[in-house]
């Protein structure tokens, strides 16, 4: 019998049970006397602000909410409602399986086994998130883990010796949630309309509603095309990939700092939402994005070592890697294979803004440096690896030709030839 699996993060909580599965970001919304949870209350977030409430996972406590939100007395009883609400829309499993963010703590961990007790189902595991997927995946004998929560993100550092896989340390990463990001990303997408079209969205409640509610497929476009339309109202304006990267650098570099001296070089495992993030390739070139159902996949295949008939649940922290064969990680160590040379006119300058600067010399404002090679092609130094990106992909060597863009810790350039 399939098992029903409860992966808890408040970005995008999903329950599978069989054929079923539920999902909902951690948002509630109290109006017309009733609650809402999930989708339902983010649709909504923007026109009743003062009616939600997105900070209860977060928060897990017993204090009393301030603001108050409705008959609720604290967070406990938010996450008990949102519990209910999921177990209902995934047809009311009897047992469930909970993957936790190693970022809880003990004393929430602890009141979280309480509300479930106080649930219509039965807790039969717990496991560690991170750990639990990347069970799955990971191939080195270090690993990171980059989850996005709704008010913070985490790095979860994984350590694996060819059988198991454990989570020796979570770091939160304060202010890089995806409400900040979110934040920020409306800020640039709605700067831009004004460019365009004079409309701004964020004038209204129901426009800035809509450019929130459109935002997830916008990056999902991005990630493919590099640029897309979005329209709000009738409204239209052009956005790329590359006019978006500077949303994330606060997270990038928090989380680069987290992982140490060789974060470019190191595999890290990304939630599908973070890898939406324009410009994480850049920073980490060795990622591998997470399937939407990895916590629930390895659950399954793990089922004998988490599952539990004791009545106090234990943390599951550490899993088998089976059929995997870990290895070091040496990809920084291997000799690169020069890449193949690209056809293209030779630029002569990069344009920044309105101002062209020519190829080779030091006055211009990206973090790196064009050096000519006998040939006549110009490529970039090597510190540019893994901090610049080439038409949205991260910079590996290749030769530059008139029409590439650069973008470097967050100033784009464009490749041109002036003409003598």
């Amino acid at each position: 019998m399939t098992l029903a699996v409860l992966d808890i993060n408040d970005c995008n909580l999903q329950l599978w049970a069989g054929s079923q599965h539920a999902q909902g970001a951690g948002y509630a919304l109290f109006s017309k006397g009733d609650y809402q949870f999930g989708n339902d209350a983010r649709a909504r977030a923007r026109l009743e602000p003062r009616s939600t409430n997105t900070r209860y996972w977060w928060q897990l406590n017993t204090e009393p909410l301030q603001p108050a939100l409705g008959p609720a007395r604290h967070s406990a009883d938010l996450v008990h409602a949102h519990l209910q609400a999921l177990h209902s829309d995934a047809g009311r499993p009897e047992q469930v399986v909970l993957a936790v963010p190693g970022s809880l703590q003990r004393d929430q961990l602890a009141l979280l086994l309480g509300i479930v007790q106080a649930c219509p189902f039965n807790a039969t595991g717990l496991v560690n998130r991170s750990v639990a997927a990347a069970s799955m995946l990971v191939t080195s004998e270090r690993a990171f883990h980059l989850e996005l929560q709704l008010h913070q993100a985490t790095i979860t550092e994984l350590s694996a010796d060819g059988d198991t896989i454990t989570a020796p340390r979570t770091q939160p990463l304060p202010g890089c949630g995806m409400l900040q990001l979110q934040e920020r990303l409306v800020e640039l997408i709605a700067a831009a309309f004004i460019r365009q079209t004079r409309f701004d969205p964020r004038r209204k409640a129901d426009t800035e509603q809509a450019l929130y509610d459109v935002l997830p497929k916008v990056l999902a476009q991005l990630r493919s095309t590099g640029e897309t339309i979005v329209e709000v109202s009738g409204n239209r304006a052009s956005i790329s990939r590359s006019a978006l990267t500077e949303a994330g650098s606060r997270l990038f570099t928090s989380a680069a700092e987290a992982i140490g001296a060789n974060a470019a070089h190191e595999q890290i495992l990304l939630d599908p939402i973070v890898a939406l993030l324009p410009g994480i390739d850049g920073h980490f070139a060795n990622n591998r994005v997470l399937a939407e159902d990895s916590v629930n996949q390895a659950v399954q295949q793990h089922r004998s070592v988490i599952e539990q008939s004791t009545d106090e649940l234990v943390l599951t922290g550490t899993l088998p890697c089976e059929g995997m064969t870990i290895r070091p990680n040496v990809e920084a160590l291997a000799d690169p294979v020069p890449p193949a040379r690209r056809e293209g006119k030779v630029p002569t300058h990069l344009l920044v803004g309105q101002s062209a600067y020519a190829l080779g010399g030091r006055n211009h404002p990206l973090a790196m440096e064009a050096t000519q090679e006998t040939s006549g092609d110009w490529v970039l130094s090597t510190d540019a690896s893994g901090h610049t990106t080439l038409n949205d992909d991260p910079y590996a060597g290749e030769n530059l030709v008139v029409g590439d863009t650069l973008v470097s810790e967050g100033t784009t350039a464009l490749l041109i030839e002036v003409l003598s």
